[in-house]
Formats: structure tokens, sequence, C-alpha cells
């Protein structure tokens, strides 16, 4: 005897079916979406010192343009992407014309000498980390950044090379959000850097001993 499947039953398993093939898409949706993006925006002031009496190629690499930090959650997950290249940027862009009679961005090191600039300032970031008061069990937000500096003559050839780091914090309580968080800790922690760079700078000393001779 031959059974037939009625067509309300022929329905219902298409309906599960259909539900089962979707769900796991829905997921993988909702998990490629789930990062919150960051970009870094603030304002850094211009430091009042006397400028060197030179002119300063700077060249911005890709890697530093483009920083992006990833913040993942204890199971891996990405949780906040933290886009901070543009804000260093405007950040060296602020604090080099003030230290320096004449500051040329460069597109490529290479172009140095054809501008005639005296010494070529690379910066570039090794290191950035992210304190989430949920994870430090502190009722802030924090960051970190490790910085390597190089300065170069028009050639190529080694002046110096140091590094430098930098902090902020701000108090969880004065943000609704942790997007804002995240970008107020990150705005202070590049103020902190802007400000002892401008101060530091001719205390390496690699740099101290390349500057003796041609201030004098």
């Amino acid at each position: 005897m031959r059974s037939e499947i009625k067509p309300g039953i022929l329905s219902s398993l298409w309906h599960y079916a259909r539900t089962f093939v979707l769900l796991p898409l829905g997921a993988l949706t909702l998990g490629a979406c789930g990062a919150s993006t960051v970009t870094v925006e603030g304002s850094y002031p211009s430091p009042n010192i006397p400028p060197l009496p030179m002119t300063l190629g700077v060249y911005y690499s890709d890697a530093l343009r483009n920083h992006v930090y990833t913040e993942r959650t204890d199971a891996g997950k990405d949780e906040y992407l933290v886009n901070s290249g543009a804000s260093h940027v405007e950040l060296f862009n602020t604090v080099l014309p003030a230290m320096f009679q004449q500051v040329v961005v460069l597109n490529d090191p290479a172009m140095a000498n054809e501008r005639g600039v005296d010494a070529v300032f690379i910066p570039n970031i090794d290191e950035f980390q992210l304190g989430m008061p949920q994870k430090t069990r502190l009722d802030a937000y924090e960051v970190w950044v490790k910085y390597n500096m190089r300065l170069t003559a028009p050639d190529g050839g080694y002046i110096a090379d140091w590094v430098m780091t930098a902090y902020g914090k701000t108090g969880q309580e004065t943000f609704g959000s942790a997007e804002g968080g995240i970008n107020d800790a990150s705005v202070a922690a590049m103020r902190d850097l802007a400000s002892n760079f401008s101060i530091s700078f001719t205390n390496v000393p690699e740099i101290r001993d390349w500057l003796q001779p041609r201030l004098q």
C-alpha cells in the first residue's frame, strides 16, 4: 500500500528545513557584525617652545596612518576596533611645526634629498594596549602605547632610534558608552606623548650630539 504525505505535513517539513538552514547563516552574520569601531578624535596642543632652526622631513608609514588595534573578548572574538592612525598624524602635524622652523611631509623617505631637509623623522607604533573596566576591575578606561621613533639623515643614514611610551586614563563614570571612554583614554595617551616628545627630543643622546655642531 502506497503511503501519501498530506499537503499540510509537506508545508511543515519545508518550514523546519528552511529554519534549520537559515539559523546558522543568521548566527554568522551577527558574529561578523559584533565589533564596534572607535575612530579616535581629539585636539592636541601646540608646544610653546623655541623652534630649532632647521627643516625636518617627516614620513608617516602606512602602518602608522592606518593603525587599528583590535580588542578581543575572553572568548577571542573581536569586540572593539580602535582606529588611531589619522589622529596620530594630526598630533605630529600639530607638534612638529612648533619644534622646527620648517616641516615637510614626505610621501617617500627617498625624496628627502630633493626636498632639501636636514633630517627625516619616522614615527611608528610598536604596541597599543587597552584596559577595559570589566576586565581590569578598575573604574577607568586605560590606554598604553609604545612607540619607536627614528631620525635619519637625508640619505637614510642613522642619526637616532629611540623608544617612547604614553599612558592615558579616564574615569568610567565620565561616559555613557565604552566607545567614549576608549576615545578619551586614547586622546589622553596621545597628549601625554605630545608633551613628553617635545620636551625630551633634544635630550636623546644621539640627537643632542647631532644637533651640537649645527647649532653653534
